[in-house]
């Protein structure tokens, strides 16, 4: 009786299987089966609670194993790819997006659990999410967790989800950019981004605006960040015929910081504005193509920045002091700025030959057995690309605009005006810029860049100080573009709280600039047939540098005011000349169009063999062609380079269970 009790009470956790009665003499051939045949009941699952580090401060404190990736306990969780990009991920995104991603992921992992079953997350809270965050994961060249899949592991609402991020919602930190009270206005958040919030805020701009804007790579730093520029144009990434190109590079020197931030609420600026129907915004993007790079030395500027974070520093001189001592070189420490092919020396050493060249002139072979950035390498690269026309490029440390020669023309002397054949088509740009700054223009001493007051605010790079190997002498010697260069402000590190003074004092100066850009002439330059030549060349009579047309024949010829004659020449074609009258308040480009006849040989005329023009030439021994390849490199299984982006390293004690699933061309 009392066995009886105790088979029932096992009842509860298993099933007794009672054998049937067995004889002896059955039993002793083997042949009973098993006196007790016990088989297990699997149990129910139920809610459990949340015992995993990284997801307790979901909003939610129960959840059920197996997950919706079907981990059956904590410690497979624990152990899995997925929770470790969750551990990591507000250091990969430098805070971006954190902790959205995190409680997103958890919502997945540690599923919200009621009444022993599971509660999916809400499809429209993915959906959102991953519109907001995705470019934080591209800008590290990361693909989205596949396990944030909005459609395989959320639901809609009509099956009862729930929003994970329901208590993270908050008020916004934006300020708004004054405009007409009671108008639409754009909002600008005026602080500080680290590299990958500068990536992600100018991709999510572009996308904001993607029929007049994109992002695009022109090439790594040294470290492996990302040059990105955002381009506006109504036809991005197309050159348009007789449409000139534009470009701003700023942080050039990682510790000069001003016109990086600038930059970034330039590009949120004009997309914002032609949004809204800003009639001069809308003009000057429907006519001109703009480019951006906020940071062309994105490493010097971590560095920069960690120190200026320094709460050791707070009570000191702060960022003032470390303005002027840290970041300034990229991770080679090499000068950027110093980094370029010294065109200049060349020109100077010519200028005594009867038809010396100021323009398109050939980076010679010795500079590349040198130390080039890959950052220099990238903008070359990408300055021979674009037929760029015009450029500035902003700094910090003074107030003033420079413009070129930088280099001096009397290499004993460190202040000595050196100017170009183009003197007075600089002092104009350089004064468009400055004339709209409200500082800048003004006339008293007893301020920042007050020594530069009786020069309007302007001056030749050489007679300010001397230097080869500059970026506006490089554009300048080698491309068709003139570039000047802006210093913002003596401050080169100022407080966060400077920068919406510093985003108002130079707004105008900045839209100005960029409208300077329809000054002068431009023109196509045809043969007979009405073909676009292109590499003709446009000479100006009295300005000793000459333009070269695009592609497609198209030019653009920055001049001043005034009679010029006009000349085009292309190899093989006649010489056509024009007199042109420019008028001084003409507020767009003149245009003046050439067609070229081709000449006829004479027969048995000999032509000898003239010399190869080396202008073509870059990297001619390959010394450099790793930059384009990437750094962070591992032989595949074929013996070929696969290249691994830098992150991978925080998986690889995974082994085998790494996230391959996060490399894009996996």
């Amino acid at each position: 009786m009392m066995s009886f009790v105790l088979v029932v009470l096992a009842l509860s956790t298993v099933v007794w299987c009672a054998p049937p009665p067995c004889h002896p003499e059955d039993e002793a051939l083997g042949l009973c089966p098993d006196k007790e045949v016990q088989v297990p009941v699997q149990e129910k699952a139920s809610c459990t609670d949340i015992l995993l580090g990284y997801c307790d401060d979901v909003s939610y404190t129960k959840t059920m194993f197996p997950n919706l990736l079907d981990n059956k306990n904590r410690e497979e969780v624990e152990l899995s790819a997925e929770y470790v990009l969750l551990s990591v991920v507000h250091t990969l995104l430098q805070g971006e997006c954190t902790p959205d991603i995190r409680i997103m992921g958890c919502s997945i992992i540690a599923p919200r659990c009621e009444n022993d079953k599971i509660l999916k997350p809400c499809r429209s809270s993915c959906e959102a999410l991953r519109k907001n965050c995705l470019h934080a994961f591209e800008a590290i060249d990361m693909s989205w967790p596949y396990f944030l899949d909005c459609d395989r592991f959320f639901v809609g609402e009509e099956e009862g989800c729930y929003d994970p991020l329901e208590k993270l919602r908050g008020g916004n930190e934006f300020t708004v950019d004054n405009t007409t009270p009671g108008q639409p206005s754009t909002i600008i958040q005026f602080t500080y981004h680290s590299h990958s919030q500068m990536i992600n805020v100018l991709k999510k701009t572009a996308a904001r605006c993607s029929d007049i804007s994109r992002t695009y790579s022109i090439g790594r730093s040294f470290e492996g960040k990302d040059l990105l520029v955002i381009e506006f144009s109504d036809n991005p990434g197309q050159h348009e015929l007789l449409e000139p190109e534009f470009k701003y590079i700023a942080n050039m020197h990682g510790n000069e910081v001003l016109g990086r931030e600038l930059l970034i609420y330039l590009a949120q600026y004009l997309c914002s504005e032609y949004l809204l129907g800003n009639g001069r915004i809308r003009t000057l993007i429907d006519n001109t193509r703009i480019h951006l790079l906020a940071s062309m030395n994105p490493d010097g500027y971590e560095i920069a920045a960690a120190e200026v974070e320094d709460p050791n520093e707070q009570e000191t001189e702060g960022h003032r002091y470390n303005g002027w001592t840290s970041g300034r070189a990229n991770s080679q420490n090499l000068d950027l700025n110093r980094n370029f092919p010294d065109l200049t020396s060349i020109v100077y050493q010519r200028r005594r030959n009867k038809g010396y060249r100021t323009d398109h002139i050939p980076i010679p072979d010795s500079y590349w057995f040198g130390k080039v950035a890959p950052e220099t390498y990238a903008v070359m690269k990408w300055i021979r690309s674009i037929p760029f026309m015009l450029s500035g490029s902003l700094h910090g440390g003074e107030l003033v605009v420079s413009y070129p020669y930088d280099f001096s023309r009397h290499p004993e002397e460190e202040k000595m005006f050196s100017p170009t054949p183009d003197e007075q088509v600089f002092k104009l740009l350089a004064q468009s810029y400055a004339d709209a700054h409200p500082v800048m223009s003004q006339k008293t001493l007893d301020r920042c860049g007050g020594s530069f007051a009786d020069k309007n605010g302007i001056i030749n790079g050489a007679l300010w100080y001397s230097f080869p190997g500059g970026m506006s002498d490089f554009n300048y010697l080698h491309t068709n573009c003139l570039e000047i260069t802006v210093e913002l402000g003596c401050d080169k590190f100022p407080g966060e709280e400077e920068l919406y003074t510093g985003w108002q004092e130079n707004k105008e100066s900045l839209l100005t600039f960029m409208e300077m850009a329809h000054k002068g002439i431009k023109g196509i330059v045809k043969d007979e047939a009405g073909i676009g030549i292109k590499g003709a060349r446009i000479s100006v009579r009295g300005i000793r540098h000459d333009v070269t047309t695009a592609e497609d024949g198209d030019y653009w010829r920055m001049l001043p005011a005034g009679v010029h004659i006009i000349t085009a020449s292309a190899t093989g074609y006649s010489k056509v000349m024009k007199k042109v009258n420019l008028p001084a308040r003409l507020k767009k480009a003149g245009r003046v169009d050439f067609i070229l006849k081709a000449e006829v040989d004479e027969p048995g005329l000999f032509v000898k063999n003239l010399p190869q023009d080396t202008y073509d030439r870059f990297d001619p021994y390959n010394q450099f062609d790793h930059y384009e390849r990437g750094a962070n490199e591992e032989p595949g299984e074929d013996g070929e380079r696969e290249e691994k982006p830098w992150w991978w390293s925080y998986f690889a004690f995974l082994g085998n269970n790494a996230p391959t699933w996060l490399l894009k061309n996996f």
